[in-house]
């Protein structure tokens, strides 16, 4: 790594390389506003080391299932658009546990229903005399209802 201005600085190339993460995808973050480069005389990005904390980061915040436009909100809550502290997190994720218990419950239901059925609308059919007689699951909207919302009304 080179030394812009007297700090440890990477290139593109080596913060895509020791953050897992594509070049494309960090010139994306760059232009969502997600982290931020410095640029040398020559034009070239230049990343601070900090900026890995902040990559994982959003990675484990996608893997949560979070959306960057939610990532960058998350972001937006700290001073200064630091990285993340330890203290952060904990407080950003916490408030993300609601919605990955939504997501463990639903893949719970997929898996145990995966051998039974999708969750309705039966794969296309209007009906299944099974789990949705008279097609009862268009009632509730669209998507794989069953897997979606409670059993109230299934067939037992």
């Amino acid at each position: 790594m080179d030394t812009i201005d007297g700090t440890d600085s990477m290139t593109i190339g080596e913060a895509a390389e020791r953050s897992g993460n594509a070049a494309s995808a960090l010139r994306y973050y760059e232009q969502q506003g997600l982290i931020h480069a410095s640029r040398s005389s020559g034009g070239q990005r230049r990343f601070e080391r900090d900026v890995l904390r902040r990559l994982a980061f959003i990675g484990a915040a996608q893997r949560v299932g979070l959306e960057l436009g939610e990532i960058r909100a998350a972001l937006e809550q700290l001073p200064d658009s630091r990285t993340p502290t330890r203290r952060d997190w904990a407080k950003l994720s916490t408030a993300w546990r609601p919605r990955l218990d939504e997501e463990i419950a639903y893949l719970t239901r997929l898996r145990n229903q995966l051998t039974e059925c999708i969750g309705c609308g039966c794969l296309s059919l209007k009906t299944c005399a099974l789990y949705n007689p008279d097609d009862e699951a268009a009632e509730r909207g669209e998507g794989p209802r069953f897997l979606l919302d409670d059993r109230s009304k299934r067939a037992n």
